[in-house]
């Protein structure tokens, strides 16, 4: 699956991931492939992304959204800390 992760300011991430872990506003949960199409809200925390080849990214995020859609995964956040 596609994943883009964007600020106000800036494209933080853009990619194909096999799962993001990410901080709901009323706790942690990941996306899979196939996942149902859905948009929620984001509190502050860490974001995990396992990218297609193993390899793994954690940054924190202040507030947002997430949106999902056929795979295509959209995190849309006011500020990121790498």
């Amino acid at each position: 699956m596609n994943l883009i992760v964007l600020t106000p300011e800036r494209k933080v991430f853009e990619g194909e991931i096999t799962s993001v872990k990410i901080p709901g506003i009323t706790g942690q949960f990941e996306v899979l492939r196939n996942h149902a199409p859905m948009v929620s809200a984001l509190g502050e925390g860490s974001v995990r992304i396992i990218q297609k080849g193993g390899e793994n990214k954690t940054f924190k995020i202040e507030r947002g959204f997430i949106e999902i859609i056929r795979n295509e995964v959209a995190l849309l956040v006011q500020s990121v800390e790498e």
